[in-house]
């Protein structure tokens, strides 16, 4: 659980900056297509089949470079400390 900085036990306290630069830096790394499946997907709201048409790429594609995706954010979530 995470609590907006300065409100509650403040060992709990998420700073939400930190956390928008760690998000940003970890979409600047991400190759270009991973990016934009990622970003339509949870950004936009895009479905799977969506996503796979407008890229002319299959859903199993889509749906293993999100999952990858998903593990190597949690991972640097994870290194920078933060626990969501």
């Amino acid at each position: 659980p995470w609590l907006p900085a300065g409100t509650g036990d403040p060992e709990h306290a998420f700073d939400e900056k930190h956390f928008h630069t760690v998000m940003n830096d970890f979409l600047r790394a991400l190759p270009k297509e991973t990016r934009a499946f990622f970003l339509r997907r949870y950004w936009y709201g895009d479905s799977i089949r969506e996503i796979a048409d407008a890229f002319r790429v299959s859903e199993a594609k889509v749906k293993t470079s999100l999952f990858r995706t998903r593990q190597r954010l949690r991972e640097a979530l994870d290194k920078e400390g933060i626990v969501i």
